[in-house]
C-alpha cells in the first residue's frame, strides 16, 4: 500500500488558490566543500542526469568524484558568491517577486513562488507550503527555455514524486520550454543590443558567440530535443539581429567525462579563434535563465582567459536575462497563457464560502 503525507487541517469555506512556481536547477548552501558535496551528491545522482547504470556509476561517484571535486568546485563557486548569497539563487528569489508583481497589475490573483530541483528550497517543500496554504491549482515553471530530459523532465519527475505521496492532490500543470517564444526572443535581442549601445557594435571579423549548455551527444541519438532547440533558439536571435552564418556560431559548453557531447564545444572554439586572429568575441548563453556558475566564472572568467590567451583582444559575457524588465514582462505573458481556463481574477464568493462552512459544520466538521 502506498504510504501518503498527513494532509494539512481543512478548514471549510476558505478559498482556493492558485499559485505559481519557477523551477531552476539549484545551487550549493554555501561556496564550501561539504555544501558542495551535499548539493553534487544530489545533483549527480540524479539517473535523468547521469545515465549510467548505478552499479558502474556509484562507485565513481561515491568513491572518487565526491571526495575530489567539492574542493574544486567551492573555489569556483566563491568566486562568484556575493554578499547574498549565490547568484542562481539571488536572480530566481527576484524572478518570482517581480512575476508576481507582474500578475497581480494584470489583475491576476495568484501567489507566485520558487524553489529549487536541487538544493533549497526543495520542489516537495515548496508544494508542502502552498497545499497547507490551500492552494488547489499550481502551475509549474521549469525555467529551462529549452527542453532536455535532464532539466525539464527532472522538475516533473519531481513533482511526480510529491503527488505519489499525496492523497489529496491539487490540480497541477508544467511548462515544457519557451526556447521559441517571442517575448523571450525579443528580450535576448534588446540584451545583446544593449551591450552593443555600450561597447560599440562588433566590427567586420568580429563574433558572436551563442553557448548553450553541453549534454552527451547520445541523449541527441535517443531522441532528446534540446539540441534542436538551441539550435532554433540560436538561429532566431541571429535572425532578429541581422547577423550572416559567418558573424555567430552555436556551441556548447560544460563537458563532463570522456564520452562525446554536443558539438561543436565552447572552449576550443574560442582558443581557435584566437589563434586565428578573430579581434573580439561577444558571448551569450540563451540557455541560462539567471547568471550562475556556468555563466559567471566557466564562460565570464574561463572562456575570457581561453580566449585572450590565444590571442585575441577583446573579449565580452553578455550576462543573461536575470531580473530584465522585458524578460519579466515575456515570463507574465508565458505564465498567463499556460494559466489559461483557470479563474484567477474573480473575488472569492464569501456568501458561498460561508454557506459552505456552515453546511460542514452541520454535518460534524470541526471547522
Amino acid at each position: 500500500m502506498p504510504k501518503f503525507q498527513p494532509e494539512p487541517p481543512h478548514r471549510h469555506g476558505s478559498p482556493r488558490g492558485t499559485a505559481v512556481v519557477l523551477v531552476n536547477l539549484g545551487t550549493p548552501d554555501a561556496a564550501t566543500a561539504p555544501a558542495l558535496r551535499r548539493y553534487l551528491g544530489q545533483f549527480l545522482a540524479d539517473p535523468r542526469v547521469v545515465e549510467i547504470p548505478r552499479l558502474v556509476w556509484w562507485p565513481i561517484l561515491n568513491g572518487i568524484i565526491l571526495n575530489t571535486r567539492p574542493k574544486k568546485s567551492a573555489a569556483k563557486y566563491a568566486s562568484i558568491w556575493t554578499a547574498d548569497g549565490s547568484p542562481l539563487r539571488v536572480y530566481t528569489e527576484r524572478q518570482a517577486k517581480l512575476l508576481q508583481g507582474h500578475m497581480g497589475e494584470r489583475g491576476h490573483r495568484v501567489s507566485v513562488t520558487w524553489a529549487m530541483r536541487y538544493g533549497q528550497p526543495s520542489l516537495g517543500s515548496v508544494l508542502d507550503r502552498l497545499k497547507a496554504a490551500g492552494h488547489e491549482r499550481i502551475l509549474i515553471v521549469p525555467m529551462y527555455p529549452q527542453y532536455a530530459a535532464s532539466t525539464t523532465a527532472t522538475v516533473v519527475d519531481e513533482a511526480a514524486r510529491w503527488l505519489l505521496q499525496t492523497r489529496n492532490q491539487p490540480e497541477m500543470r508544467f511548462l515544457r520550454h519557451y526556447h521559441d517564444d517571442a517575448g523571450y526572443l525579443a528580450a535576448l535581442e534588446a540584451s545583446v543590443r544593449k551591450h552593443w549601445q555600450q561597447v560599440g557594435r562588433p566590427a567586420a571579423g568580429d563574433r558572436l558567440l551563442i553557448s548553450f549548455h553541453g549534454l552527451p551527444k547520445r541523449s541527441l541519438d535517443l531522441g532528446d530535443p534540446y539540441f534542436c532547440e538551441c539550435h532554433k533558439t540560436g538561429r532566431l536571435l541571429a535572425e532578429r539581429l541581422g547577423l550572416a552564418a559567418e558573424q555567430y556560431l552555436i556551441t556548447f559548453q560544460s563537458r563532463f567525462g570522456k564520452a562525446e557531447w554536443l558539438q561543436p564545444y565552447t572552449a576550443p572554439t574560442l582558443e581557435a579563434w584566437g589563434k586565428a586572429g578573430v579581434r573580439r568575441v561577444d558571448v551569450i548563453c540563451p540557455g541560462f535563465s539567471a547568471d550562475c556558475l556556468e555563466t559567471l566564472e566557466e564562460i565570464a572568467q574561463e572562456g575570457r582567459d581561453d580566449f585572450l590567451k590565444a590571442g585575441g583582444k577583446e573579449y565580452h559575457y553578455i550576462p543573461a536575462l536575470n531580473d530584465a524588465p522585458d524578460w519579466i514582462a515575456a515570463l507574465a505573458d508565458i505564465t498567463e497563457r499556460h494559466l489559461a481556463g483557470w479563474d484567477t481574477r474573480g473575488e472569492p464568493d464569501a456568501a458561498s464560502l460561508a454557506t459552505e462552512a456552515s453546511e460542514a459544520r452541520r454535518f460534524g466538521a470541526p471547522s
